[in-house]
């Protein structure tokens, strides 16, 4: 299924059903007197999450969502039925904007959430309600209201507490597979990962986290060049990022490496770089381990204070070890780092 995290659509809200104008015409009542009901109140229009749900395809023919009007009041004090309410389904981790202003409508982050984003019309007055001592025989009448319509925007932001980011080639996906239950595509040619990946961490019963895994990012990301950049966006919502570097090549070339990813970041988003990161060479198995405390050495001195893993995640060495600490960091609310 193709993955769409972005979509237009356009909401109409029912209009409220009109009051009705009508008088008592009965055998042997002489004096009936106004018996128009009011009207129906016209549908609203929901947003409500979905939890089989991880994409906006849906959206991509569907773009017009009409809730019913209410029906208008009839004679003999008979209220117009109310439109039943609409309901459109999205993933969780949905953001709302009016397309027109930009304005955020909602975040839809909780299960089960609900968001209105059309009120329906109010319902109009028949004349029966406006009979009073001075008024006996009232032939006014009040119409339902519009219901509103708004064009609406939809971005999906995935939810994980820990996002994965590095070059195309570096091992994100292998990560992934190799802590997770989640099976990204895997190979020796870049761009492998065309969407985002999730994958639940378990570390023990009711011991758990979640990743995500972007497409890589090249240098030039940030304006426009790959798949990665487009994707960036899904790791605001996360508490940690793990940069994952391909450790086999030289080092001049690693800290290189580091670095387009790290100027790619901060170019996109400040607040986003700013977040938590740790580096994690991946593909130790095939360097000897001296040459690995030489790369650290250099990442040191160019980066200072940077918390640094080794794995493979290939035969997962080293694996568990940062799974551990990223439990423990997440549990103990990131307030302490890992050395």
């Amino acid at each position: 299924m193709k993955f769409v995290d972005q979509a237009t659509i356009r909401v109409e809200a029912g209009k409220g059903g009109d009051g009705c104008l009508s008088f008592r015409r009965e055998k042997f009542v002489a004096k009936g007197g106004p018996d128009g009901g009011d009207g129906g109140d016209g549908g609203s229009i929901y947003l409500v999450v979905d939890e089989g749900l991880s994409t906006l395809v849906d959206f991509r023919h569907d773009r017009l969502y009409r809730a019913k009007n209410g029906q208008p009041g009839m004679g003999r004090d008979r209220i117009g039925k109310s439109s039943d309410d609409l309901f459109i389904n999205v993933p969780l981790g949905t953001l709302v904007y009016d397309d027109d202003t930009d304005e955020l409508i909602g975040d839809l982050v909780a299960n089960d959430s609900k968001l209105l984003v059309a009120q329906g019309g109010f319902h109009g007055l028949g004349n029966a309600r406006f009979k009073s001592s001075v008024n006996r025989a009232p032939r006014k009448t009040t119409k339902g209201s519009l219901g509103e319509e708004r064009n609406l925007r939809l971005e999906l932001q995935v939810l994980a507490d820990v996002g994965l980011l590095g070059l195309p080639n570096a091992g994100k996906s292998s990560f992934i597979r190799a802590v997770s239950a989640a099976t990204p595509k895997v190979d020796d040619y870049p761009f492998t990962t065309m969407y985002p990946n999730l994958g639940v961490v378990k570390i023990a019963l009711e011991k758990s986290f979640v990743i995500a895994d972007i497409p890589g990012l090249i240098e030039g990301a940030s304006e426009g060049a790959g798949l990665g950049i487009a994707f960036l966006k899904h790791l605001r919502r996360t508490n940690l990022l793990l940069h994952i570097v391909d450790a086999s090549e030289d080092t001049e070339q690693v800290v290189k490496n580091i670095s387009i990813i790290e100027n790619e970041l901060k170019q996109f988003d400040a607040a986003l770089y700013e977040k938590p990161r740790w580096l994690v060479l991946n593909k130790c198995d095939v360097l000897p381990s001296e040459l690995i405390d030489e790369l650290v050495t250099a990442i040191n001195n160019e980066y200072q204070d940077t918390t640094i893993f080794r794995i493979s995640a290939i035969v997962k060495t080293g694996c568990q070890e940062l799974v551990n600490a990223v439990h423990q960091w997440i549990v103990q609310g990131n307030d302490s780092d890992t050395e």
